[in-house]
């Protein structure tokens, strides 16, 4: 299957080499014509001024009258200043539809794999609404890379260390009721998330009263490093606004919190851990059990998965060699306490830390290890990281740095920067234990799709089994498109009522687009030929403007590859089942006389839905066969 974009640029190249004995310098710019302008593809003439000796209106002209003598394929044209726009013939288009197949591109083998990072979640609690839009992201680039035609390596590095897992043993401990996921039938993410908040409530208690006497000057409660800060942070917020109060005061509560009973003991719990105690660590490793146990069943019910997962625990200190190589190099500089830090003020950002000063790693050092590891490890040719854009400035310098240490694979690290998920009723709030879990937003949508598809009484089956297959596939489809067609770097709002909407741009509809093909095509089977006379095809621009969509899709998934953007992929496929809703009450396929017409309809329908199910197939969803 040849793409009529090139097949134009080889005829085109044969005409102008007629006619002026080469095509230039510069590669022939051919683009799709405008909306408001006839034609199918443009041919810009501006820069072939100089073959020519002629106007670009002239050159156009020549080129036209010559490209159409000598291609029967081309059926008119017309000129814009110097664009030659030109109309190919309907029975081009026919001859291209017979061949057109919407399967993926074959992988390119020269070219280096792309590594894709996403999820990353801690292990103190349920994955969450913000990790679905990471996960969806994630996934559907990996499909759509996949699909452009490059070997794509998806990873997961999970947060499975630190003081936030501690808070949850703590909690875990002091209930005294030795819970666990089977006890409880409680799943185990949700179960570890329980004392996750327990803890946090808990620790409210504590440090109020030590926040009063910390705002009254009182730092009794306090180490002589927290009592230093705690005390330049009052004589600030006793001479400060109201709102700069309120700033002030978050950076009050966090020290208020470090003198509580509660926090000196996860801090202990986390020097422990990090000492190799027995019986922490084996604490440790039995509760992020449960939590991986979690996480898998929710993965599995967002079609996620993971080529290789990588643990903070195991990484954390890798980044050590490379702080010492830097140090060498005269890359990295130390001060006098002992902390390493590297000077990025000449790229107009600061001085960052990357080893305290009692030798212990920051995340950044983390990263720069892990990241080493992985380019040790496969080779890719990019690095993308699937990360919120709260941490846009520390991927800058992520890259910075280990460009600045000469790693020039550095080079190829993206971070797709996405915007939070709100819902209608507002932001989410992890630690007070109102987060929107990712299992609960499943199954609300869901429980959505059952509703609507009763109330629309459009379901064709009546067998239960099934039934709660279908829902689950348009609930599905509700969340994941919603997410998706939304571009990763806005900010958005899922909205479960609307997202399940069968008429407006949302999964089911489309899905139900889908099913309405695969009914006519059962109902056409046995009745109308696969085979048919193209000769015999009038044109009609409803049909024409259909196959031209269909052209636009491979060209669509290797743009959506290239910008790391779903929503190019989902948005088509909007456009497409709306373009094929229009077509469908238009014209008739079972009901037309003309067979062969009615043949060239069915034909036209099957690969607009094989387009239609390979499309939302890049974004996770599953299409239902009847609905």
């Amino acid at each position: 299957m040849i793409k009529p974009e090139q097949w134009l640029s080889n005829a085109l190249g044969k005409t102008i080499i007629g006619l002026y004995g080469n095509t230039g310098s510069n590669p022939l710019v051919i683009q799709p014509t405008r909306k408001d302008v006839e034609g199918d593809f443009t041919l810009v003439c501006f820069g072939l001024t100089k073959l020519s000796g002629k106007t670009p209106a002239q050159t156009a002209q020549e080129i036209g009258d010559a490209f159409c003598m000598e291609n029967p394929e081309a059926g008119s044209y017309n000129i814009a200043n110097g664009f030659l726009n030109i109309n190919l013939t309907f029975k081009f288009w026919i001859t291209y539809l017979n061949g057109y197949t919407a399967d993926a591109t074959e992988p390119d083998l020269n070219k280096a794999p792309v590594m894709i990072e996403y999820s990353s979640p801690n292990t103190n609690k349920p994955l969450h609404l913000g990790h679905v839009r990471n996960n969806l992201l994630g996934a559907a680039v990996a499909n759509i890379i996949e699909a452009s035609g490059r070997k794509v390596i998806k990873v997961n590095l999970v947060n499975d260390r630190g003081i936030h897992i501690c808070k949850s043993m703590i909690a875990w401990q002091k209930s005294g009721l030795n819970e666990t996921p089977e006890s409880s039938g409680i799943k185990g993410d949700h179960l570890i998330g329980k004392y996750y908040v327990e803890f946090d409530k808990a620790l409210k208690i504590q440090s109020e009263p030590i926040l009063s006497k910390i705002l009254a000057g009182d730092f009794i409660d306090l180490d002589e490093k927290s009592t230093l800060k705690a005390t330049a942070i009052v004589e600030k917020y006793n001479q400060s606004t109201a709102e700069k109060k309120e700033e002030l005061k978050g950076e009050l509560k966090l020290l208020a919190n470090s003198g509580t009973a509660l926090m000196k003991e996860a801090a202990e719990m986390l020097r422990q851990w990090e000492a190799g105690d027995e019986a922490t660590i084996q604490l440790w490793k039995t509760m992020n059990g449960w939590v991986y146990q979690g996480f898998d069943v929710t993965y599995k019910r967002l079609g996620v998965s993971f080529d290789k997962i990588y643990y903070e625990s195991q990484t954390y200190l890798l980044g050590k060699e490379l702080v010492d190589s830097g140090l060498s190099s005269g890359v990295l500089y130390k001060k006098e306490d002992g902390s390493v830090w590297i000077d990025l003020t000449a790229e107009g950002l600061d001085h960052k830390l990357l080893l305290r000063s009692d030798g212990t790693s920051v995340y950044m050092t983390q990263d720069l290890g892990t990241a080493l590891l992985r380019a040790e490890e496969y080779h890719a040719g990019n690095y993308v990281y699937v990360v919120g854009n709260e941490q846009d400035y520390h991927f800058k310098v992520l890259q910075l740095i280990l460009r600045k240490l000469g790693y020039a694979w550095a080079d190829g690290i993206f971070h797709l920067s996405y915007g939070m998920v709100d819902l209608p009723t507002g932001k989410m709030k992890s630690r007070e234990g109102t987060v929107v879990d990712a299992d609960d937003l499943i199954d609300e949508v869901i429980l959505e799709a059952k509703k609507k598809s009763e109330e629309l009484g459009k379901t064709e089956t009546s067998n239960s089994d099934e039934l709660t297959k279908l829902y689950e596939r348009i609930g599905m489809a509700a969340l994941k498109y919603f997410i998706l067609k939304v571009d990763p770097k806005k900010r958005m709002v899922f909205n479960p009522a609307e997202s399940i909407d069968i008429n407006g741009n949302t999964g089911p509809f489309i899905q139900y687009s889908f099913a309405r093909i695969q009914s006519v095509i059962r109902k056409a089977h046995g009745i109308l030929d696969e085979s048919y006379n193209p000769s015999s095809i009038e044109n009609e621009p409803a049909h024409r403007t259909l196959i031209r969509t269909l052209e636009q899709f491979h060209e669509t998934v290797q743009a959506s590859a290239d910008s790391y953007n779903p929503s190019l992929v989902a948005n088509y496929a909007y456009e497409l089942a709306k373009q094929f809703n229009h077509f469908y009450h238009e014209f008739s396929i079972l009901k037309e006389e003309n067979k062969d017409l009615a043949s060239f309809r069915l034909e036209l329908a099957r690969k607009t839905g094989q387009t239609l199910e390979k499309a939302m197939g890049l974004l996770g969803i599953e299409m239902p066969e009847r609905m």
